[in-house]
């Protein structure tokens, strides 16, 4: 394990400069998605858990939400759209709301690779959207797995579903069809019975029904749709709108079939914050000389890349990408990142290798594209992937029966 120094950081006051140990680095090991379940299976007795998140009290029936794109500061700046979820946020209706952090960086594969396996992307070992194999040295898609890779060789280590199925929890996985048999579930969220749904309204009745099917259950359910949106439209657009209030109604649906004894959490992977279209906000790699110099891989995606080095031109890609975009990215080594502990506490050594010799979040509005090798991540109105507040808050709401 390569060991980091533990630093804890606020949101910064003043951007400038960017120095890698201003980033506001995730809450793990106690206010983090990766914290969710092992508290939730600590309280329902499963060996070899505790609780991380102090505040959340034990249910024998405990139910996850996960609503792909949902930020915390999102829901804050939608009450219209959102009522249901916004009233939540406080302490009404019998349960709690409060923001944790996704985890660096803040998307769906690291993101849902945390939650099912309770471990921090240095550890689970899926540290980005794209990050490059030391084996193979090429860049793997660890949301769409390609190229393929072995699942249990890439991620080996079990899920905290897994361990409450063995423990006597009735455990189930209430989602779309689409995604029974994909890699990322088989290495994230596989234990006990995975029961595929199409429609929302489907999902959620379904989920009242596998709560109520145990003593103790532990039952996760998801749905996508509200990312898609913001992805293609962004999150102020008619069609974001338009999902986060069918996304409320869902949550209402959900928590009104609770069965007794049941606690209901929504949380989601990641927010979402939109780029506007123009050179200054978004910076083209593929068309940007200096950026390019030295580098042999881009990885990650536009808010949160790994940069891989050509042997040898390491140190001089660091000083190239701090000079160009260092007032508007935290701009970091592969050793200065791990140690500040952007990606949990520890870094396992299978994955030391899968990590840019330099990483670069964004602070500002600001994308690094790829218009010729990414043009379908490049033509996206909503990204994420950075530590800031609008991507790395997701909502932890509570209501319990």
């Amino acid at each position: 394990m390569v060991q980091p120094t533990a630093v804890t950081h606020g949101w910064p006051d003043d951007p400038v400069p960017l120095a890698p140990e201003t980033a506001p680095v995730p809450e793990y090991t106690s206010g983090s998605l990766g914290d969710l379940l092992p508290t939730l299976v600590a309280g329902q007795d499963v060996p070899g858990f505790e609780a991380r998140i102090a505040e959340l009290a034990p249910a024998d029936r405990n139910c996850v939400f996960l609503i792909d794109g949902l930020g915390w500061e999102q829901i804050k700046a939608h009450p219209d759209e959102a009522p249901y979820l916004t009233s939540l946020l406080g302490t009404s209706r019998g349960g709690t709301g409060r923001p944790v952090t996704a985890g660096f960086p803040a998307t769906t594969a690291t993101s849902l690779a945390s939650v099912g396996t309770g471990l921090h992307p240095g550890t689970h070992g899926l540290p980005g959207y794209t990050v490059r194999n030391p084996e193979t040295g090429e860049l793997m898609n660890q949301l769409r797995w390609k190229p393929w890779t072995a699942p249990h060789v890439w991620q080996p280590y079990p899920t905290v579903f897994q361990h409450a199925h063995e423990a006597g929890i009735h455990t189930a996985q209430v989602s779309s069809p689409i995604f029974e048999q994909t890699p990322l579930t088989k290495v994230a969220l596989s234990g006990g019975t995975f029961h595929g749904r199409l429609s929302g309204e489907e999902r959620m009745d379904f989920a009242a029904e596998q709560l109520a099917a145990g003593d103790r259950s532990l039952v996760y359910t998801y749905y996508s749709e509200l990312d898609g949106a913001g992805h293609r439209f962004g999150i102020d657009s008619d069609a974001w709108r338009g999902q986060l209030m069918f996304v409320d109604r869902l949550v209402q649906r959900l928590a009104e079939q609770l069965p007794p004894r049941s606690a209901l959490y929504v949380t989601a992977d990641h927010g979402m914050v939109d780029i506007p279209f123009d050179e200054q906000h978004r910076i083209d790699f593929d068309e940007d000389w200096e950026l390019r110099a030295g580098v042999a891989l881009l990885g990650g995606e536009g808010r949160a890349r790994h940069v891989y080095a050509v042997p040898g031109a390491e140190a001089d890609v660091l000083t190239c990408w701090r000079e160009v975009v260092g007032e508007q990215f935290w701009v970091a080594s592969r050793d200065e990142a791990i140690d500040l502990g952007w990606f949990g506490a520890e870094v396992d050594e299978r994955v030391y290798g899968r990590i840019g010799d330099v990483i670069a979040a964004a602070h500002d509005d600001v994308a690094i594209t790829a218009s010729v090798n990414e043009p379908n991540e490049s033509a996206m109105v909503g990204m994420h992937g950075s530590m800031t507040p609008a991507e790395q808050l997701v909502p932890l709401l509570e209501v319990r029966s």
